[in-house]
Parts: structure tokens; C-alpha cells; sequence
């Protein structure tokens, strides 16, 4: 059947994989929110953000991270104070660095829509809509996908199938009309092809051993950088023809 849409994974897929030091990242945060007991906090909050990538890992995606607003309650943040916001604020502006958009992403999503095919994002992330969207406009891309879904807007998360289901629905294609693109053989490509879909597998990210395991995995095609999706896609749908 012929591929009607391709639905991209966000960190490490449309962003190029970083190695990133996480703890670091928390300690800008802290910093500014309680200056006294920084390492501290910074502590907690970087052990609560890894005890719930490892929950949802552990019930395939059953049971989601949840979003940050709960991470930063659990860690006896006040949410609500301008100290929070201030240091949200230089936290996300720390990560920075590492969310632009791999170089290939513009030219690939605009020419497989080009080919009349529907684009979309399935991210497994804390972060708020608000700031996924505000990373991929300032980069240019955001009108390029007909539908997005960030898992801390669901109650579940990737490989559940119910977050694909959604992304189905919604770009109103089956499974057998869709393609996913993903770096990690778990949460993407297995989570994607349980579901009937092809899964696209690009190598190259540094998956933590707690967040990884392969299940003896295939992926319906590998390739070894992102704008190398199109010929895979364009592919798979001459031999329908």
C-alpha cells in the first residue's frame, strides 16, 4: 500500500542527537529558582526526570512521564512564583543549543508534502506544546505538519500503540499508508510497526541503556541521515504504482 503520510519522531530524528549533560542543564534551573540549596534541587529534579522516563520505559509506554509542572510540584517547587518562571525560562534557554532542526529537515518535509503526502510529529516529552512549538517555528518548520502530538498532552507514550493510533486518526490514514522515522528501535521503530506501520531508523543517537533495547527489532528501512527519507518513501510508492 502506498505511503499517504510520515510522521517523525522530534530529539534525535528532526533534531540531531547531542550528548547532553542533564544534571547540568537542572543546575541552571536551580540556580535561579533556590541559589542556597541549588545542588540539591538540581539533584532531585534530575533523579525525578529519570525515574519517569524509566516508568514509561518499563510499561512500554503504558504509563507516561506526565509533564514538568508535576516533576517540578514532586520536588517542592512553587510553580506559581516569579522565581520559577524566571528560572524556566533560562532552563529551556540552556537547552537551546541542543533543539535546532537538523539541516535536512526543510527540504525533506517540503518536498514529501510535495508529493501530496501528510507530515506529522509524535514526540515522547515534559515540555509544554507551547515551547515544541515555539522551538520548531523560530526554526522555520512548524506549518510543514498537518498534526502534532507531544505525549505530555497524553496519558501514555511511545511504543504504546495508542499514541500512534492517534497520530493515525487524525492524519486520517491506516497504518499500512504510513511511515515513521525514528532514532530509537524501541519507542519508534518497534512502537510504529506493532501498530502495522513502517518504521524508518536513522542510527546515529547515543540511547541511554536504561531507554534502550533492540527486541531483535528490523526496521522496514535504515538510513544514515534524515533527507535520505524521501528516496526510501518515493520508493516504496513507485512499486505500488
Amino acid at each position: 500500500m502506498a505511503i499517504k503520510a510520515v510522521i517523525f519522531d522530534w530529539g534525535g530524528t528532526l533534531t540531531p542527537w547531542h550528548n547532553v549533560d542533564l544534571l547540568q542543564l537542572w543546575l541552571g534551573y536551580a540556580t535561579i529558582y533556590d541559589p542556597t540549596n541549588a545542588d540539591a534541587l538540581a539533584e532531585k529534579l534530575n533523579q525525578g526526570e529519570a525515574s519517569r522516563w524509566l516508568r514509561q520505559f518499563d510499561t512500554n509506554g503504558e504509563v507516561g512521564t506526565g509533564v514538568l509542572d508535576e516533576l517540578f510540584h514532586e520536588a517542592g517547587v512553587d510553580t506559581s512564583s516569579a522565581k520559577h518562571h524566571e528560572a524556566l525560562k533560562n532552563y529551556f534557554a540552556c537547552w537551546d543549543p541542543h533543539t535546532y532542526t537538523d539541516s535536512d529537515a526543510t527540504d525533506l518535509l517540503e518536498s514529501i508534502r510535495g508529493h501530496g503526502i501528510k507530515t506529522a510529529v509524535l514526540s515522547n516529552t515534559m515540555w509544554p506544546r507551547t515551547h515544541h512549538e515555539s522551538v520548531l517555528e523560530r526554526d522555520g518548520i512548524s506549518h510543514l505538519f498537518d498534526y502534532m502530538l507531544f505525549t505530555s498532552e497524553s496519558p501514555t507514550g511511545k511504543p504504546h500503540q495508542s499514541v500512534f493510533a492517534d497520530v493515525l486518526y487524525n492524519l486520517d490514514v491506516t497504518a499500512q499508508e504510513a511511515a515513521f522515522v525514528g532514532d530509537r528501535l524501541f519507542d519508534d521503530i518497534h512502537g510504529a510497526q506493532s501498530v502495522g506501520m513502517r518504521g524508518i531508523w536513522i542510527p546515529h543517537s547515543n540511547i541511554p541503556a536504561s531507554q534502550s533495547t533492540d527486541l531483535g527489532i528490523t526496521p522496514a528501512a535504515t538510513v544514515q541521515k534524515l533527507g535520505e527519507v524521501l528516496d526510501v518513501v518515493i520508493n516504496w510508492n513507485s512499486q505500488e504504482s
